[in-house]
């Protein structure tokens, strides 16, 4: 079972998830978007949004939210939340359910949490849904809808390609003919001496 939730300190509102445990975000993690960003709650960014430009009041939430849901972290103050890209997450078979590791230290970033927020935490809750998935094929029709858009893309940028040679084209032969119908043999005839009559010079005197 996984937990959504929408944050609403952004517009459109963020879309926020959590497993329901640490087995569900077992699952959660082998099954991740590359868009998400991850802090133990599930941060799924809108297309072309950026984890380095992720808003402060955004973070602040699902920094609470992970507070929140934190068995031992909601017990303390002055925590600090750790967040980071899902395809940054390192997992192997000698980890416990539900630990990871980074790959690359640079792409974690930091957050304190001072306490916990009841207003922020409330305001979350209320939009919490509990929904059953299976995120494997969630994120394998996700992938597929990439990959045709993808291909779309590709034949769209085909298509330009081929207008603009074919437009270049045409400027080249009209460039290279641009003076066959002054050579042809009638307009040679008509400016040629050879076929005018005897007196022609008499025309300019």
């Amino acid at each position: 079972m996984v937990y959504y939730f929408k944050s609403t300190v952004v517009d459109p509102p963020a879309f926020v998830y959590v497993g329901k445990d640490k087995f569900e975000n077992e699952e959660l993690i082998k099954y991740g978007w590359e868009e998400d960003v991850c802090a133990h709650i599930y941060l799924r960014l809108n297309e072309g949004d950026s984890w380095d430009d992720i808003p402060q009041d955004l973070i602040t939430d699902l920094a609470q939210l992970t507070k929140a849901n934190s068995i031992e972290g909601n017990k303390k103050d002055n925590i600090t939340v750790i967040y980071t890209p899902w395809s940054n997450l390192k997992k192997d078979g000698s980890m416990a359910v539900g630990q990871v590791s980074f790959k690359d230290q640079r792409k974690v970033k930091k957050i304190l949490i001072p306490a916990r927020e009841n207003v922020i935490i409330n305001r979350l809750n209320k939009t919490k849904i509990e929904k059953h998935l299976d995120l494997q094929q969630e994120r394998e029709d996700h992938r597929r809808e990439l990959r045709k858009r993808d291909q779309a893309a590709q034949l769209q940028r085909k298509k330009e390609e081929a207008k603009v040679l074919k437009e270049r084209q045409e400027k080249k032969w009209q460039k290279d003919h641009a003076y066959d119908e002054l050579f042809t043999e009638e307009n040679m005839e008509a400016s040629s001496n050879q076929n005018r009559a005897s007196d022609w010079e008499e025309d300019f005197m």
